[in-house]
């Protein structure tokens, strides 16, 4: 495929240069970009968590451009893109059930569209760098205002070369009753997706917004590392769920964070099935009385593959409420490391928060470990931990076979009821899915 536009790899001034320029940003975008460049390079690799010594900034391809702009038509898009949306049933999930669609293919969106009725009551959905041209004054308010350029080295990462991703602004009062959806596909080699997501839900609104991802598999790996930045205001409702299924050549390293103001509610649906190495904790700050935060992920890990995932709740405010369920499996020696994190501000009361890790091995190779952390400067709060780890219950394999079924399908029921609680929060048509795929990467 020829490309409309791309730089050439490695990590510069003058590659952010050329990618500021070639989107035609303004300045005080070129200088933040330049400044997180800085950042990036004064930081250190993390020395904790899963391996990323592999990993060689100088080999990727940080900005490439399929296409001169984004389309509101499939048909209008080259054959080849096309295609690829097509077979993961992207159109057709459009006509059906979706109040609007984006399509990110490699650095850029290539398609966005918003159905016309929420587009009348004032919705906005738009890929984030339209945004910064059409909605300068909104774009600025939120942009870069939940993760710093200096929160890690990721971060900064991705505020120097970021590219795409969706920016939603629900007003007050308007709930959009269908999900929005935006899918990401990686299909050249080496490369970089620096995606920026940015949702705001305004008072008294609602919004369903699904993230899938997937990538073509290579030889050698590419980087996925994402920044999302959620804000609910007061009453609002946001229900944010991933689908990551990248093939097992990508690094995912991902930084997301949300935070809810009065009597608003906060919903992560976290599902990770692929990448090599993913390193993502999505946060929610319970800013002000009444706010609500729920977090429901399950990570699958197979043969050379770490999935470091979890979350965080921070009750900034009284009468807050938070829950934490992370479910995992691994097999064929996958590792699943789960972090979770709780943290109670000094002066609030009647906070309720708790915190789950089930963990589930399929194999004696495998492993997985829980790490929590519960900080608290109040005695005003009610605070629950819990976690298991272990093999499947040879009593329930027992019963299911004496009901009938062999061991193949009495473990694969089994790991179904496991995953029952992630899966009870999809859309019956990811719920089906998510069955597909757990299936088909567990071969039980």
């Amino acid at each position: 495929m020829t490309y409309y536009f791309k730089v050439q790899p490695g990590l510069s001034k003058e590659i952010v240069r050329q990618i500021s320029e070639q989107k035609e940003e303004p300045v005080w975008m070129t200088q933040f970009r330049l400044e997180a460049l800085d950042t990036f390079l004064s930081m250190q690799m993390p020395s904790w968590g899963p391996n990323l010594s592999n990993l060689d900034f100088d080999l990727l391809c940080y900005y490439l451009k399929s296409i001169e702009h984004p389309e509101l038509s499939w048909n209008a898009l080259p054959p080849i893109i096309c295609d690829t949306f097509s077979c993961l049933g992207l159109p057709e999930a459009e006509k059906k059930f979706l109040a609007g669609v984006g399509a990110q293919y490699e650095s850029e969106v290539v398609y966005k569209k918003l159905r016309q009725e929420w587009e009348a009551q004032g919705v906005i959905f738009v890929d984030t760098d339209t945004a910064l041209k059409q909605y300068p004054d909104l774009f600025k308010r939120y942009f870069s205002q939940l993760v710093l350029s200096d929160d890690n080295k990721f971060a900064a990462l991705n505020s120097a070369v970021w590219s795409g991703g969706s920016f939603i602004y629900i007003p007050p009062g308007v709930h959009v009753t269908m999900p929005l959806q935006a899918y990401f596909s990686m299909q050249s080699p080496q490369l970089g997706q620096f995606e920026r997501t940015i949702i705001v839900a305004d008072k008294g609104s609602s919004v369903h917004y699904i993230e899938g991802c997937s990538a073509r598999y290579h030889s050698v790996y590419s980087l996925h590392s994402a920044v999302v930045e959620l804000y609910a205001h007061e009453n609002s409702h946001i229900r944010y769920t991933t689908i990551q299924n990248w093939s097992r050549i990508i690094y995912n390293l991902v930084t997301k964070r949300a935070c809810a103001y009065r009597n608003a509610t906060i919903e992560w649906v976290d599902g990770n099935f692929g990448s090599a190495v993913t390193v993502k904790y999505p946060s929610i700050i319970l800013k002000e009385s009444g706010a609500r935060g729920l977090l429901i992920s399950l990570s699958t890990a197979g043969k050379g593959q770490c999935q470091d995932t979890g979350g965080s709740m921070i009750h900034e405010a009284s009468k807050t409420y938070s829950h934490i369920l992370c479910k995992s499996i691994s097999k064929d020696g996958g590792c699943v490391t789960f972090r979770g994190k709780i943290r109670c501000n000094k002066g609030v009361d009647e906070v309720n928060a708790s915190m789950q890790c089930n963990s589930l091995l399929l194999d004696e190779q495998s492993h997985a470990q829980s790490i929590p952390m519960i900080t608290t400067k109040s005695d005003g709060v009610a605070i629950n931990h819990e976690a298991s780890i272990g093999a499947i219950d040879q009593d329930q394999l027992f019963y299911c076979m004496s009901r009938g079924l062999d061991k193949s399908h009495a473990r694969a029921l089994i790991v179904t009821g496991f995953i029952d609680a992630f899966v009870r929060e999809l859309p019956v048509e990811y719920a089906i899915e998510i069955d597909r795929i757990i299936g088909m990467k567990n071969e039980l």
